[in-house]
This record gives structure tokens, sequence and C-alpha cells, in this order.
């Protein structure tokens, strides 16, 4: 028969085996299968705590910062290999009655991917922590604090530097408002104080970003919200992130397994309550179904295969 030049029967490409998913939600230990050779990944760390005040006085703090967020697809991998994976943890938030700014999350890492942790919220100021009210850097960076004698700075984002980007900067904590800023998320910056001294409204957590790698679309590594005096709180950003303090409302914490950032402390009841904690990061590996070819294939067969990363 013809077969394009080919002599003997054409034995088309046959899946050897089909895609698979593991999710890490603590760290453990990936091994590729046999003659696996891409993969497709995602590595979120872990959020920033929220900032605080002390309790004498309760400006409101900055929320925490977003972990890093990476994803690629047809990542080499060598096949049935094992590769160590860690899944970053979220940073805590700033104590009850301690004036500081929110601890920072830890990285998560898959093979030679790194994604940082996202930095802690700026503190409400006050005579404690000295230096503290801006932002800490990170994967995204957290929010600047209130009332400072000069506008606080959010923490930068995509700290260390990769691309493309991992997260963003937090918001501006403004002088002389008794508000924080919001911490960074994947997909935006957080949100800045808005104006009206001791009633301006806390700034609002940057979105994170919806991936679709476990089969449904899931939103990670939003930022906290900012923490308020006498205003509204900012809303934690989607994709895990927590809402900030005010009166009357209670400060969020990130959620587990999303990077998403802590909530930063406003005024409450208790004056002095503590911010809220960053959530824990996820790693996620996706083994796409591969062929192998048993013997003769048609050049139209293994060119469709390559093209969908199927050949083996």
């Amino acid at each position: 028969m013809s077969n394009g030049g080919i002599i003997g029967p054409v034995q088309n490409p046959i899946i050897e085996a089909n895609s698979t998913v593991t999710s890490f939600t603590s760290s453990g230990t990936f091994t590729s299968r046999a003659n696996q050779t891409k993969v497709d990944y995602l590595v979120v760390a872990g959020g920033g705590g929220g900032g605080s005040h002390n309790n004498a006085f309760a400006p409101g703090a900055g929320g925490g910062g977003a972990g890093g967020f990476r994803t690629s697809t047809c990542f080499p991998v060598s096949p049935n290999s094992p590769y160590p994976i860690t899944v970053g943890g979220g940073g805590a938030g700033s104590g009850p009655g301690v004036n500081c700014r929110g601890a920072a999350g830890t990285s998560s890492i898959f093979s030679t991917i790194t994604s940082a942790g996202g930095g802690g919220g700026g503190r409400g100021t006050n005579s404690y922590c000295a230096n503290k009210n801006p932002g800490g850097d990170g994967g995204s960076g957290g929010g600047g604090g209130g009332l400072g004698p000069q506008n606080s700075t959010g923490g930068v984002g995509n700290t260390p530097p990769v691309s493309p980007p991992q997260g963003n900067a937090g918001g501006i904590g403004f002088s002389p408002c008794y508000s924080g800023g919001g911490g960074g998320g994947a997909s935006a910056v957080g949100g800045n104080t808005g104006g009206g001294g001791s009633v301006a409204p806390g700034g609002a957590g940057g979105a994170g970003t919806a991936s679709s790698i476990s089969g449904s679309p899931v939103t990670y590594a939003g930022g906290g919200g900012g923490g308020a005096y006498s205003g509204p709180s900012g809303a934690g950003g989607p994709g895990g992130g927590g809402g900030g303090g005010s009166p009357g409302v209670a400060v969020e914490n990130g959620t587990a397994n999303t990077g998403g950032g802590g909530g930063g402390a406003g005024l409450s009841s208790p004056i002095g309550s503590g911010a809220g904690s960053g959530g824990s990061g996820i790693v996620i590996i996706k083994q796409p179904s591969f062929a192998i070819a048993p013997g003769v294939w048609s050049l139209s067969e293994q060119y469709n295969y390559k093209k969908a990363g199927q050949w083996t």
C-alpha cells in the first residue's frame, strides 16, 4: 500500500498515559512518570501577615501582600525522577498590642522555580518598631501603614524579579490619613488609603489571578485589605486575601493554600487586636498525556502529536 513513502502498515502513536494533576498543600516530593518529559506547574508562595498598632492608639495598618504566583506549561523534567516540593507558610500577623509590620510569607519551590513570600503589611505609626511604616517587599508587597508623618509606601512586588512578574506592589498609606493601604495581589497593586483623615477607608487588597491547572478555574494570591481607624476597612483581594479590621469589623486571615495576604489591624474591640495572618501557599503539577510510537507512523500523525505537546 502507499503510505507517502513508508513501506509497511502504518501504526499510529498511542496514548501512553493520561493527564494527571498532583496538588501539594504541604511540602513533599513529586515523582515524574516514566517517559514524562514535560509538565505544567503552578507555584504560589505564602502570603504576608498584616501590620498592627499598639494598645494606646489604633490607626489602621497595612494589609499583607500576596505570595508570589508563578505558572507555566511544558516545563522540562527528567522521566521517573523525584523533585522536592516546598510549600510556603503564611506570615504571622503582628500580634495584639504590638505596633509592628507583619511577618513575610515564605517561599514555595518546585525544581528551579521559586515563588517568593508576600511582604508584611506596614505598621500603624507610633513610637515602636522604627521605620516599619512602609509595607514589606516580596512576591507582592505589603500595604503601607496609616498616620505616618509622611506617606507610607507600599512594599515592592516581584521581589526578587522574575519574568513574567510574580506579583505587584502594595498600596500607599497616605499622610495624615488614619488607615492602611492594601497588600498587592498577583494581578493588581494594592489600593491606596482614601481621603478623609480619621474616617479614611483602608485600601483594598490587590486582586489575584485565576488558574485552571486543576481542571476548573480557581483564583489565588489576593492581597490583604488595609485596616481603618473609624472609616471602613479595606476588602481582601479576590484570591484568598483577608479583609482589614475596623470598628465592629474583625480582621481576617488570608485563606489557606491560596497565598492570600492577611488583613491589617484597625480600631476594633478590644483596641489593639492583632492583624490577620497570611494564607499558606500551594504547588500543583500537571502531567499532560503523551504518546509513544510503537513502530512505523505517518508524518502527519507525528506532526499532530508534536504540535499538541504529546510526542515523546
